[in-house]
């Protein structure tokens, strides 16, 4: 492990204890074993440090998972390639660390603007990321919007939302449709499809 990872993952144990906002650089240092001036050459602000966080954790949580290339998309129905992707993408999120992250960050979005700013980052990307889908979906006749800025938010914010949902009634242990996602997506389908 790396400097670096060591430092991502000692301030990820620490701010799930602690929070972000009342987080210092001295804990962060102590807790590694190195003096505060060392921890600022790797990273020069806290700020920085609860990005870069972010970034390190989300690409870890991505190298488990299979991205298939996009080239099969002839063989699988739009159904298929959308849970498929959404599958993927909840893979990542629900990866342990990324869950202890996300933790702290939904408790402090509303008193912390760089949990909040991560929030908002994380939902751009998996708009834009459905936005993308969606037009190799149209351009491969899968699928037909007449807008698909506004089907892929839809459909970006109501799996997001769906996802939280999940892993709210986990924290408090309610049964949870497991289809509800599938459902979702077999309708979304059934609206949209060309096949």
């Amino acid at each position: 492990m790396s400097r670096k990872e060591e430092i991502i993952c000692a301030t990820l144990e620490l701010a799930s204890e602690y929070g972000l906002k009342s987080l210092s650089m001295n804990q962060i240092a102590e807790k590694v074993g190195i003096k505060k001036p060392s921890l600022y050459n790797h990273f020069k602000s806290k700020e920085v440090l609860i990005k870069e966080m972010y970034q390190f954790l989300r690409d870890k949580s991505k190298e488990n998972i299979s991205f298939n290339n996009i080239d099969y998309i002839e063989s699988k129905s739009a159904k298929e390639l959308l849970f498929q992707s959404v599958m993927n993408y909840k893979k990542m999120v629900t990866d342990e660390r990324m869950v202890k992250f996300y933790k702290v960050i939904y408790s402090e979005r509303s008193i912390n603007l760089e949990a909040t700013q991560i929030l908002v980052d994380e939902t751009n990307k998996m708009i834009e990321a459905t936005k993308g889908l969606f037009n190799v979906l149209q351009k491969n006749k899968k699928m037909y919007f007449e807008n698909i800025d506004i089907a892929a938010t839809s459909f970006a914010m109501t799996i997001h939302s769906l996802i939280d949902y999940e892993f709210d009634c986990i924290n408090i242990n309610k049964k949870f449709d497991k289809k509800m996602i599938q459902n979702y997506i077999e309708w979304f389908c059934n609206q949209y499809s060309k096949e």
